[in-house]
């Protein structure tokens, strides 16, 4: 096994290829089921993981996650609020896209250290004016990455290539549909 960055590259190689063979196998569908906890907390639970048409119940309930708002904004500031956990998403989504593209580019890291800030304009979802948008205005990434023997160059492009296929910066950056019902 050859591993750079913890991540298995004969493994990352191989998955490539299966996909590249059967592009079904891309076709993965994340899920969670929350429940309303009173105020602004919601309890949630991962639930199964879709890839291929093939459904996945080991993730079913195996992790559990919490929000709320912090106090000034509503909430009791009992967990994580959603705003964090979005930049919590787009964060450990760049983390596997840097770790992995590192890998697979041959670039041994030392180190990777992200810090994130997001703007919100509350005018928007209080209803105060509705020419302001209710979510994030930007999202600030700044990347603190330790590699040795990469030049610098080399790891802006590795940045660069990050912000192409980090699937979690493109859903922030591109618009996608969100189809919301009631049951």
């Amino acid at each position: 096994m050859s591993a750079i960055n913890e991540i298995d590259v004969n493994a990352l190689n191989d998955t490539i290829d299966a996909v590249r063979a059967n592009p079904k196998l891309g076709q993965v569908t994340f899920a969670i089921d929350g429940s309303w906890q009173g105020g602004c907390r919601l309890d949630a639970q991962t639930a199964a993981l879709t890839q291929g048409g093939e459904r996945d119940e080991k993730r079913s309930a195996q992790y559990t996650m919490s929000s709320d708002e912090p106090s000034a904004l509503l909430g009791t500031d009992t967990a994580v609020s959603p705003g964090e956990y979005l930049l919590q998403a787009l964060a450990g989504c760049y983390t596997v896209t840097i770790a992995t593209l590192a890998a697979a580019r041959g670039i041994e890291l030392d180190s990777v250290r992200l810090e994130l800030e997001g703007d919100v304009d509350l005018r928007g979802f209080l209803g105060i004016a509705p020419s302001i948008r209710p979510g994030l205005d930007q999202v600030r990434v700044h990347v603190h990455a330790e590699a040795p023997g990469a030049t610098r160059e080399q790891l802006e492009e590795l940045i660069a290539l990050v912000e192409r296929r980090s699937p979690i910066r493109d859903t922030l950056a591109n618009p996608i549909s969100v189809v919301t019902t009631l049951a």
